[in-house]
Order: C-alpha cells, then sequence, then structure tokens
C-alpha cells in the first residue's frame, strides 16, 4: 500500500481522534469525584499501526473507539480517574495535535507552491 497517497486523510482522520481524546480527558476530569465512574480513551494509533502491519489496505476506514479502562487501581468509591495520568494525556494529546497539523499545514502548503509555482 502507498501510505503516501492516503496522508491528508490519515492526517485528517489522526486530528479527528486527537480532538476526540481531548473531550474524553476533559470528562474523565470532569468526573474525577463521581463515585463509580471509569476513565476512558480512545484507541485509534494502535489500531493503525495493527492496520498497517497487516499491509495498510484498510487504513482510511479505521475509526477513533472510545474505550473504558477497566483495569486502572480504583479508589474505594471505584472511580479509577488519576488527575496525574490525565493531565499527563493532555499534554501527550496537545503534542500529537499540534505535530500532525503541522504535518498537513505542510502539506498543504507544498501543495499550494506546486500549483502556483512557486520555490
Amino acid at each position: 500500500m502507498d501510505v503516501s497517497a492516503t496522508n491528508s486523510k490519515l492526517l485528517l482522520n489522526l486530528l479527528s481522534a486527537t480532538s476526540l481524546r481531548a473531550k474524553v480527558l476533559a470528562n474523565n476530569i470532569a468526573n474525577q469525584n463521581v463515585p463509580g465512574y471509569k476513565r476512558q480513551d480512545v484507541k485509534f494509533e494502535d489500531l493503525l499501526t495493527k492496520e498497517l502491519g497487516r499491509g495498510g489496505d484498510k487504513v482510511q476506514e479505521i475509526l477513533p473507539e472510545i474505550v473504558t479502562d477497566l483495569e486502572s487501581k480504583a479508589r474505594a468509591d471505584g472511580n479509577n480517574v488519576d488527575m496525574e495520568v490525565e493531565m499527563t494525556s493532555l499534554r501527550e494529546n496537545r503534542l500529537l495535535y499540534e505535530l500532525y497539523a503541522g504535518i498537513l499545514s505542510g502539506q498543504a502548503r507544498l501543495t499550494q507552491a506546486a500549483i502556483h509555482g512557486d520555490r
């Protein structure tokens, strides 16, 4: 599979996944004191890696999945939100978003330069 042919679509999907992840992480933080609440996360990059390992024929069909974390240690009230984990995840997610947006922006500039004959 030629991944370069699907770069823009893939980058848009990555941006969408990071946007969804930011909402999910914010929801976790908002529910940090709700008894019984289980934190959630978004899986996308792992799914993408698996598909690319299989040849990547269906890379554009991969959608982000919201998953509930049932493995993290919960407090006595059953809530397993750890603010340190959430804040670290938010920072990592922001960096990924900025990286993907920067790559997409660079591709757009290269395409515009090619169209207009800029160097």
